[in-house]
């Protein structure tokens, strides 16, 4: 690994660790574009390359989770109970859906996935100046079943996307009148089992392809896990304590911007925008 390819990493990793504590995702919506342009440059197979940029990204939400969660757990931001309840749906959907992820190609599935981040822009573009304040005890009011089937929901998504749910999750308890601020923490605990079922299903359904690059075990390629992790690990907790502090709404608008053209710059980088040039 070059000096330039490190650099990129540890930027990649600050950037991405103060989104998931600001805004309660797990940055795979940077992630996955970027290490896709990475590791076409590392001439890495493009029937391959998704694959191994969403394995990698999930790897990496799992040390950005973890930071993200003890900021918020600290601030008393996270549902405890609520964890407790989706957690198992969470973890089986994520680990089920990683093997079907396995199954599809390349192309589609960075279709599938510009298209989800095409509709994660617009609801944080749109929903920005939320704020609504909700008795945090609002989820003694959700049915388990519904909790149980979203979360099943969550985790099948966020595997094919390699997200840390938050994209999904907080919406979902915002909608069930969860504070949003502990909607957002709450996102961040839930993303850590999820990171770590989406990471050994990657690591697994994955094991039996030859690695195109070194260190690569499954769809993980461990280098680019380790060196982004290193800042990831640090700006999470920067990110979820300025949360107070800094325009949320106005961030929001920005980062979805940012998601729409990372999501058609990663279309195009595999030759699927044929009339766009970036």
């Amino acid at each position: 690994m070059n000096f330039d390819l490190i650099l990129t990493f540890l930027a990649l990793g600050a950037f991405v660790g103060l989104a998931a504590g600001l805004l309660g995702i797990g940055g795979g919506g940077v992630m996955v574009p970027m290490l896709t342009a990475i590791f076409l440059s590392q001439n890495v197979p493009a029937d391959q390359v998704v694959h191994l940029a969403l394995g990698t990204s999930m790897a990496c939400i799992m040390v950005t989770s973890l930071s993200s969660l003890r900021a918020h757990h600290a601030n008393g931001a996270v549902v405890w109970p609520l964890v407790k309840l989706m957690v198992l749906g969470v973890v089986l959907g994520t680990f089920s859906a990683t093997f079907i992820a396995s199954m599809i190609s390349s192309k589609v599935l960075a279709i599938f996935f510009a298209c989800f981040m095409g509709y994660v822009a617009i609801q944080m573009f749109s929903n920005s100046k939320s704020t609504q304040h909700v008795n945090s005890a609002a989820h003694h009011s959700i049915n388990r079943i519904e909790l149980v089937l979203a979360s099943i929901g969550i985790g099948s998504i966020s595997a094919i996307v390699s997200i840390g749910g938050g994209s999904i999750t907080v919406p979902y308890l915002t909608w069930r009148k969860v504070d949003i601020k502990k909607a957002i923490g709450t996102s961040a605990a839930i993303g850590f089992p999820l990171s770590i079922a989406g990471s050994v299903g990657y690591l697994l359904s994955g094991w039996s392809h030859v690695a195109p690059i070194p260190f690569t075990y499954g769809f993980i390629n461990l280098p680019a896990v380790l060196v982004i992790s290193i800042t990831s690990f640090f700006t999470a907790p920067i990110g979820a304590n300025l949360t107070q502090k800094l325009p949320v709404a106005t961030l929001k608008k920005i980062f979805a911007l940012l998601l729409a053209t990372l999501s058609l710059k990663m279309l195009w980088n595999l030759q699927l925008l044929p009339c766009c040039n970036f």
